[in-house]
């Protein structure tokens, strides 16, 4: 499997790995504007313009963009994150000029038809009611405001009611014009496909775009500790603690991986075994280490009840304060071998392997070989991981939402009170 990159004169780049024995392939344009590039009045508005992606351009109609994919027995979609917006489909090895030409098409001609701008709107406002009554979900959304407070990067990707109920065709042309030029873009295949007729087509579909004038650059990120409670009568309590790590470029994001793995990352893992198996305080319980370009965040997450909500969140913090001391090398190996593996297994999907080649091309500018990623995971030692849980506990800003019935659970300064013997 070899790994080609290529920049067009406009800055539009192309990555692709070819992935002999595939009879698919997976192709997809990433777009480094999301929810942190938006301004205070346009929260929502880089998911809303996804959505409108798939409504209509100006050779396609809603249904044509659909059936163009799916007559072939090929997949559509598209996703919308803090920093990124995806629009990619999986097809059979015959069917990726199709596949260039229809994911281009949604991406550089959406017409933007007042009509199915205001259908569009309604099926985002029930997708914000589904969220409001998701509450694993929205718990998470409350902790990225929490932590980041009056920030792009603590504000929701779905942005709230009353301004996606304003949001105007010439919003959604703005905010193309904004951040949808090709230095913004990544174009990124992989499986069945030929570099270098991807380049042809591409340079065909891109090649003519002009460069945009340089971005302002995003609002840093600055991590504020602090906690929501947000009662409400519901069958359980739902429990969420941040940790501000490492950002994405930094050396120790390894080490926070490897230590959120061995902390909440599988049925072996320290929260599990702890929280859940030994002490029966739940059903679901994890933990997780996540990155954005300036910061990072070390996620805990847990539903129980009402009455052992208290039990379960102190006894989560002093297995966190306890891992700065004991973590052990077979924990740490464990993770490791986790880390790996899911690498690896990852790497198998075409789909999976295309994302992959996108992100490393916008965070490095190119992609690191798979060597190299392992012998990075491979050097974080035991006490790298215990350092880093210190780390965590004592100087770390720390963010906590609960929700559900949660009048008595305890405040967030009495959690990190020292209770470690």
């Amino acid at each position: 499997m070899s790994v080609n990159l290529h920049e067009l004169p406009n800055g539009f780049r192309i990555v692709t790995e070819a992935m002999p024995g595939l009879a698919s392939a997976s192709i997809g344009i990433w777009i480094m504007a999301g929810g942190r590039h938006e301004r205070g009045e346009q929260n929502g508005i880089a998911h809303f313009l996804e959505h409108m992606a798939f409504k209509g351009t100006k050779k396609r109609s809603a249904l044509q963009i659909a059936e163009a994919i799916e007559d072939v027995g090929g997949y559509i979609n598209a996703y919308t994150s803090r920093e990124m917006t995806a629009y990619y489909a999986r097809v059979l090895e015959a069917d990726v000029p199709l596949a260039m030409d229809v994911v281009a098409d949604i991406v550089l001609n959406p017409i933007f038809d007042a009509g199915e701008i205001e259908v569009e709107r309604g099926v985002i406002l029930q997708e914000i009611g589904q969220a409001l009554d998701t509450p694993d979900d929205i718990v998470f959304d409350w902790l990225q405001e929490v932590a980041f407070p009056d920030q792009p990067l603590g504000r929701t990707i779905l942005g709230d009611e009353a301004r996606v109920a304003a949001f105007s065709r010439d919003d959604l042309k703005r905010f193309v014009k904004e951040h949808y030029g090709p230095g913004q873009m990544i174009l990124s295949a992989a499986g069945s496909v030929d570099h270098d007729e991807i380049v042809r087509m591409a340079e065909g579909l891109f090649g003519h775009l002009p460069a945009l004038p340089e971005r302002e650059a995003l609002v840093p990120a600055r991590f504020a500790s602090g906690e929501r409670h947000e009662v409400k009568a519901l069958e359980q309590a739902h429990f969420a603690l941040a940790l501000e790590g490492p950002n994405y470029r930094d050396p120790e994001i390894y080490t926070a991986q490897i230590f959120a793995t061995a902390f909440g990352g599988g049925m072996s893992s320290r929260l599990f075994q702890e929280v859940r198996e030994k002490r029966g305080l739940c059903y679901t319980i994890f933990a997780q280490a996540g990155a954005f370009e300036d910061t990072g965040l070390t996620t805990i997450y847990a539903g129980t009840s009402a009455e052992q909500l208290g039990d379960l969140a102190r006894l989560t913090w002093d297995e966190l304060a306890r891992s700065a001391s004991d973590m052990t090398a077979q924990e740490v190996a464990r993770a490791r071998a986790q880390m790996k593996a899911g690498l690896l297994m990852g790497l198998e999907s075409p789909s999976s392997r295309a994302e992959r080649l996108a992100r490393l091309i916008a965070i490095w500018g190119r992609v690191p070989p798979l060597d190299e990623t392992v012998a990075m995971i491979d050097a974080v030692t035991t006490g790298d991981v215990r350092a880093h849980a210190g780390r965590l506990v004592s100087d770390a800003g720390a963010a906590m939402t609960l929700y559900g019935p949660v009048e008595g659970a305890p405040r967030l300064d009495a959690l990190r009170l020292p209770a470690v013997a």
